[in-house]
Order: C-alpha cells, then sequence, then structure tokens
C-alpha cells in the first residue's frame, strides 16, 4: 500500500467477475484479470481507495501480501510467523483471521484460523513484547488466509466488512438481495444507458426498495460507499488520510450535486404494505424520497405511471419464488401476471427478471433474448432479458407436454448422471472447476463421455464394435439424447452430439460443422475459448486440467516452451502465472489462431509470446533458444500429409524428448505426456535423465475412474 503502484483483489458473487474488471478499469485501474469470484487488479494507492468507495460489485478489496508454503499447520504457522506484520499495522490494532480452503492435513478452517492467529501473535509477542487483542466481531484488521494445495495467499482487508453494506437498508425483510448482485443486474441490463437516455425504473415487486435504490444510486452519480461507517484501511500503518479525505470529499460534492439533480422516473410497487414502509424507511436514510417513489399495489394491477409521458425504460424486479411444490404451482400464476402486465403496460421497453427458478421464469410466457447465470449467495440463478418491444406471451405448454415419462433405461442412466454429478459437486465447489467430466461409459452399455462446459454439455459417442446390433446401438443412444436434458436440467438445446472416432492425419482439424459458436469457460485465472460444434475435439482437453494449473503455478519469471500446443491453453496459463516470455510451436493454422484468440481473450501482451507455425520434430532440430520449463503433449499418431513420414508417440518419443531436453536450462523441468493406452517410456531416457513419472498427480477426481486417460513425466537433468 505504497504511494506507487501496488496490485490488490477484489472478490465478487460469481458471475460478476466480469462486470467487476470493466468497472475497476473505470477507476483507474492498470489491469484487470479475472479469476473466479474475484478480480485482480492493479494501480496505485488511489485506486485502490476509489474501489472500497465507489465499486458497486465487490464484496471486498483485498491487498495480498504474501504466498506462503502451507502443506500443514506448522508449516504455515512458520511461513506467516516469518512475515513483518508491524510493517503493516501496529499492536495495538485488534485482529481476527477470516481462513478458507482445506488440503490434506489442514481439513479444518477453524485449525487453520487458528494456526494464522498463533503465528501472528507470536511475531509481536518476538518483536514488540506485546500483542495484539483478538475482536471476531469488529476487529480493526482482518486478515483473510486462502489456502489451495499447499500453498495459502494472505490478504489484508480494505473493507473492513463487506462492501455490499451501502447503509441504507437496516430491514430489508426475508430473503433480501444483496445491494452488489442487485448493481449488478441493473448493469447487465444496462440501466446506466437507459437513465442517460432520460428512460424510467419501475419495479413491480420492489420488497425493500434495493434495486430501486441502487439504480437511483446509479443515476444520481452517488458513490455506494459514502454512507460507511468504517474502513479496513484505516487502521493500517501506511494509511494517507489525506489522500483519503480528498476522494470522500469529491464523491461528497458529486452526490450532493446528484441529488440536486432531476433524475429519470423510478418507481416501485409490492403488494405488501409493511415492505413497502420497509422501502420508504430506506429511501429516506439515503435521502432519495423526493427521487424514488413506492406504493402499495399488487402485480396483477401493475400500470404505467400516468401523471407524465413516459415512453420507454426498464421494468425489473426480483419475485418470490416457492421453496416447496405447492407453493411453486401457485407463484406460477404470479409470474404469468406479471409477464402479461409488463407487455401490456410497457411495450417497447425492456424487461429484466431475475429468480433463481427457471422454470417460474418461463412462466412469465416472454422470449428472453438474453440470460445470465449469477449467483444469490450459494443460490444459482438466472437473470433474463426481454425486448418488450417485440414480444409475445406464450401459452403454456400443457403438463403432459412438457414432462414426458424417460423409459426405464433412460431413467437408469439419467439415475448415473445424478449421481455422479453429487458425488463431485464438493470438489468443483472447493477447485471452483467449471468444466469437467460429468461420465465416461460407467455403464458399457452407454458408450458415451460426457463433459459439461458451464451450462453447456458436450456428448461424444464411442463408435461401437461391428458385433454390436445397430438397432440396440441406435435406441441406447435415444435413451441417452432423452436423458441428459432431464438429468442436469438444462435446454435440449444446450446439448452438442458427437460420435467419436480414432483421428488420423488431418482429421482432427477437419470442421464437423461450421457455426463459429465459440464459448468462454473458466480454468483456475484463464478464461479460455471451446467451440463444442464444429471440430471433433473442443479445444479444451479436460484430463490435462491439473497439469496446466501445474504450469501455472511453476512460470513466473521462466522462458515456457509449449510443444504440440493445440489451442495454447497452457501457454495461457503460463502466462497469467508470471512467465517472462512464451513460445508455442503447432503446425495447424486453426490451432494457432485459437491460441492468438485466446492470449486476446485473457489481455496478455503478445510481444512477450511467440507462436511459431511449424513441425515440432523439425523445428527441434534447428531451434537455438534455452528454456526453463517446456510441456512436450505430441499426439498418439499423425500420418498428416505435410509430415515427410508418420509419427507414432511410442516408437518415436525418446528422439523426441532428447531433442526437447537439448533446449532445457539446467535447473529446468519439462513435462513430457501423452494419451497413448499401453504406453511405455523408453528406459534408455532414465539412464540419461531424471524421470518422475506424476500420472496419478495429474489425473483429476472427474478422470478418476479411467487412471489410463493420460501419461505423465517430470524430466529434468542429473
Amino acid at each position: 500500500m505504497t504511494g506507487g503502484a501496488d496490485t490488490w483483489f477484489a472478490t465478487c458473487p460469481k458471475g460478476v467477475e466480469s462486470l467487476l474488471a470493466s468497472e475497476l478499469l473505470a477507476l483507474g485501474a492498470a489491469d484487470a484479470r479475472e479469476t473466479v469470484a474475484g478480480v485482480h487488479f492493479a494501480g496505485p494507492r488511489a485506486v485502490a481507495y476509489r474501489a472500497c468507495l465507489w465499486s458497486r460489485l465487490a464484496n471486498r478489496v483485498l491487498w495480498p501480501v504474501a504466498d506462503v508454503a502451507a502443506a500443514d499447520g506448522d508449516t504455515l504457522y512458520h511461513a506467516l510467523r516469518e512475515l513483518r506484520w508491524g510493517d503493516y499495522f501496529d499492536v495495538r490494532r485488534t485482529i481476527a483471521v477470516e481462513f478458507s480452503g482445506s488440503n490434506r492435513d489442514i481439513r479444518n478452517t477453524q485449525f487453520g484460523a487458528q494456526r494464522c492467529k498463533d503465528a501472528i501473535v507470536d511475531w509481536f509477542s518476538a518483536h514488540t513484547g506485546d500483542r495484539p487483542s483478538v475482536e471476531r466481531r469488529r476487529p480493526d484488521v482482518r486478515v483473510h488466509v486462502r489456502l489451495a494445495r499447499d500453498r495459502a495467499q494472505v490478504a489484508l482487508d480494505l473493507s473492513g466488512g463487506s462492501l455490499h453494506q451501502r447503509g441504507y437498508r437496516l430491514d430489508s425483510g426475508k430473503a433480501p438481495l444483496k445491494e452488489n448482485l442487485a448493481a449488478a443486474i441493473l448493469l447487465r441490463a444496462d440501466w446506466p444507458g437507459i437513465a442517460a437516455a432520460g428512460g424510467a425504473l419501475i419495479d413491480p415487486m420492489c420488497g425493500a426498495g434495493t434495486l430501486l435504490l441502487e439504480g437511483a444510486m446509479m443515476a444520481a452519480d452517488i458513490a455506494p460507499g459514502l454512507e460507511r461507517k468504517h474502513y479496513g484501511f484505516t487502521a493500517l500503518t501506511l494509511h494517507d488520510a489525506a489522500q483519503w479525505q480528498a476522494l470522500l470529499a469529491d464523491a461528497k460534492g458529486r452526490a450532493e450535486r446528484g441529488r440536486a439533480a432531476q433524475l429519470p422516473e423510478i418507481r416501485g410497487y409490492d403488494a405488501s404494505p409493511g415492505m413497502v414502509r420497509r422501502a420508504q424507511d430506506n429511501i429516506a436514510r439515503l435521502g432519495l424520497s423526493r427521487q424514488v417513489r413506492v406504493s402499495a399495489k399488487p402485480v396483477s394491477a401493475l400500470a404505467k405511471p400516468t401523471h407524465k409521458p413516459l415512453p420507454f425504460g426498464l421494468v425489473v424486479c426480483n419475485p418470490p419464488y416457492g421453496e416447496r411444490l405447492g407453493e411453486r404451482e401457485q407463484l406460477k400464476d404470479v409470474y404469468r401476471d406479471l409477464g402479461a402486465a409488463m407487455l401490456r403496460e410497457f411495450h417497447g421497453w425492456q424487461g429484466a427478471v431475475f429468480t433463481s427458478d427457471l422454470e417460474l421464469g418461463r412462466a412469465t410466457g416472454l422470449r428472453s433474448h438474453k440470460r445470465y447465470k449469477l449467483f444469490n449467495g450459494a443460490i444459482e440463478s438466472q437473470l433474463l432479458l426481454f425486448d418488450l418491444a417485440n414480444n409475445e406471451l406464450r401459452e403454456p405448454k400443457p403438463e403432459a407436454q412438457r414432462v414426458q415419462p424417460l423409459s426405464e433405461g433412460a431413467e437408469m442412466f439419467a439415475n448415473r448422471l445424478r449421481k455422479n454429478r453429487k458425488r463431485l459437486a464438493s470438489w468443483r465447489k472447493r477447485e471452483g472447476v467449471e468444466c469437467y467430466r460429468l461420465y465416461d461409459a460407467d455403464m458399457p452399455e452407454y458408450a458415451v463421455a460426457i463433459d459439461l462446459y458451464g451450462e453447456r454439455v458436450h456428448v461424444a459417442e464411442y463408435k461401437a464394435p461391428k458385433k454390436v446390433d445397430e438397432q440396440a446401438s441406435a435406441r441406447r443412444m435415444a435413451e441417452v439424447q432423452a436423458a441428459v436434458p432431464v438429468a442436469l436440467d438444462v435446454p435440449a438445446e444446450s446439448v452438442v452430439y458427437k460420435e467419436r472416432r480414432r483421428q488420423r492425419g488431418t482429421d482432427q482439424y477437419e470442421r464437423q460443422d461450421a457455426r463459429g459458436e465459440f464459448l468462454t469457460v473458466r480454468e483456475g485465472e484463464a478464461s479460455l475459448l471451446v467451440n463444442l460444434t464444429d471440430y471433433l475435439d473442443t479445444g479444451l482437453f479436460l484430463d490435462h486440467r491439473p497439469l496446466r494449473l501445474r504450469i501455472a503455478a511453476e512460470a513466473a519469471g521462466k522462458d515456457f516452451l509449449n510443444l504440440f500446443c493445440y489451442t495454447g491453453a497452457a501457454t495461457v496459463h503460463a502466462a497469467l502465472g508470471g512467465a517472462r516470455s512464451s513460445t508455442s510451436v503447432d503446425k495447424s493454422n486453426t490451432y494457432l489462431d485459437w491460441l492468438q484468440r485466446n492470449l486476446a481473450a485473457n489481455g496478455i501482451d503478445r510481444s512477450r509470446h511467440t507462436v511459431v507455425k511449424a513441425d515440432c520434430m523439425k523445428w527441434l532440430d534447428n531451434a537455438q533458444g534455452r528454456y526453463d520449463l517446456i510441456l512436450l503433449d505430441p499426439p498418439s499418431f499423425s500420418n498428416s500429409k505435410s509430415l515427410a513420414e508418420d509419427f507414432d508417440v511410442q516408437r518415436d518419443h525418446a528422439a523426441l524428448v532428447r531433442a526437447a531436453m537439448r533446449l532445457l536450462r539446467d535447473e529446468g523441468v519439462l513435462y513430457f505426456s501423452n494419451n497413448r493406452r499401453g504406453f511405455s517410456l523408453d528406459d534408455s531416457l532414465s539412464n540419461e535423465f531424471r524421470c518422475e513419472d506424476i500420472s496419478r498427480e495429474t489425473i483429476d477426481v472427474d478422470f478418476a475412474r479411467n487412471s489410463r486417460i493420460h501419461c505423465c513425466w517430470r524430466i529434468t537433468a542429473k
């Protein structure tokens, strides 16, 4: 937290990361890099201050101060005991440690927090003769420690409590919508653009008025953190009070001018008079009673205000959802009334409905042109956007049409998918995994591999042996197609089906379709493009996820070489991990173009990352560079016309590894991987180099059932 540039981390609800990155850049960040539920950003102290004061989307703004070894409790304790805590805050400050994550030896967050607290207290005791007090409720300093495998990221909380707490809402009623999630809904619906053009904001189910107030604060240029009474950075040793007061004074001036200005029409309604009173109290607390008005009215009586012309605007709401089946059935009529009123009264406007129950959202009868997945706490929810100028009410399908009973075989297959998904759920949540293998011919008669890429599903059918009856194979594939949307609760159009076969020559590069639809998915710190329709492969080999994450963790300050680089996912990970440079080699224009797009999607400076179109074997013969980290992942077999002779990894790997090792620096590491079934490493390589079989370490939970999916060695000089 010095006057110069520094790096920070802002946390946010899942699904909001891209919005937060754009917001931070607008606040002056020099760089913004998304990860799951957060954004890394860079800039001087003033940028961190502005993020605390002006971010409408962040939960917290953290100052990362260390990345330490944490294989077990003692290792974590000694690593934190070495940090100079007195550089960050005074011993008289009260502290609290917030700990998340687990590994093989640290399985309990309370134990992890205790070891961290002991290390901090013991450092002060040894260096000052005094001990800071622990205060869990309202500490002066919050220390955040996040454990991932055998490393722990240590950060200080600049916020001093979640930034979603603006200070205007004391009583929000049951199941409140958090303020920063409300802001994300409004931003996705382009409320700032609508407000700037003079459009109105209407919430027909306003509850405590959160969407209305967040919308009013945007329109009035009121900093969301202006009413907060405490920030964590004020307790840190290097806090610059004068700089903070200058930013605060500027924000107060902007808010005063915004409250005095003529705002767009902002109205809210709710069927509950009690909720209307709560909303009115919140509005008054923010000093916006003149600009934001609410009244009691059921959604069935919703009508456009008539006191002045309102030609366009945004109708937005977060309707209730039923936890029990009977409640949900009753609420379908409420949603239907909402859809009818929106179309009847607000033709030509924009609409937005936020719900945790997609089936209820569809009950509006309106056709959404965009859909965003957001998380309301741990609840996966959907934001549906509607263009009310070109829409019409659709009649609900009869129950018999909506739910077709599955055959016995399809139901058995669906149950297996549900069981697998439940089994993987805690691992996915803990590791932040978005793309994973759900099923891989677990039941031999259903010979398919099913991979999930966010909300999309990729089903690859293994080519049946000739002895298998074609009619039986077709029947089982039909059962798969019936079961997948039901078991995974996805629309049938979100599922892509392909037939797998052994890839020879240029087959793997040839188009199977020509849609050109690229989907962005998250893996660790990386945003990666996949194409589920046009090629046999999607652009991301999911079984190599652990190896790519290992490369990201080891790449800082190193020169990285990616041979047979495919679409460059490992190159992206290395670059985001801090690689000094990278060189990526492949003979396919398709994949190299894909790599360039992946680099651009992550904002990577391509001046330090070289892309080479060449046959790797020939390129290695003439290459002169030296590298600290090399990934060698050749195909099992290739007889491409561009090669002078065919390639077989079992036959040719020894020469390939030796050629790559010639480019490796003395202390460097080469990772050699391939997917050839029954592969065995040439004994002569073990005589020349240190070859460590790490195959088991590079196979994640979703591929554990098939331990032969690939083999991998860590190779270094002897």
